[in-house]
């Protein structure tokens, strides 16, 4: 998925969330993929970050509703052990995230993995 598509979605969920806010009616659900990863995208609450939109669209990874869940389900272990910092580690690469700012700061590939060191994390989690 692309950065402007990922980008489209983060502002329609922006859009949703503020609707919701303000007790507007939402908009009806088509039932496409696009809508999926929103709703997916809505329930989690964590955002990406530009600096991990940009990544994943240059090394071909795209945000499928199953990773957000398993990203978000991750990040909620992560959180009730105390965590700040943590990688969550998965067959499709790394994701670090702040979890104070519920934010996917950056991602690398499993390849990339093997070429680099985790620094200033407090938290590991496989999913």
């Amino acid at each position: 998925m692309s950065v402007s598509k990922l980008s489209n979605i983060s502002s329609n969920v922006t859009e949703l969330r503020l609707a919701h806010q303000l007790g507007a009616p939402e908009k009806a659900n088509s039932g496409s993929f696009a809508d999926s990863l929103k709703t997916e995208y809505e329930k989690s609450g964590l955002q990406l970050s530009k600096h991990a939109l940009q990544r994943m669209q240059s090394r071909g990874m795209e945000m499928t509703p199953g990773l957000l869940h398993n990203l978000d389900e991750a990040v909620q272990k992560a959180r009730t052990k105390g965590s700040k910092d943590v990688v969550v580690i998965g067959d499709r690469g790394a994701f670090i995230v702040n979890i104070p700012n519920n934010t996917v700061i950056t991602m690398m590939t499993e390849r990339e993995m093997k070429e680099n060191i985790f620094t200033n994390i407090d938290s590991a989690v496989l999913i």
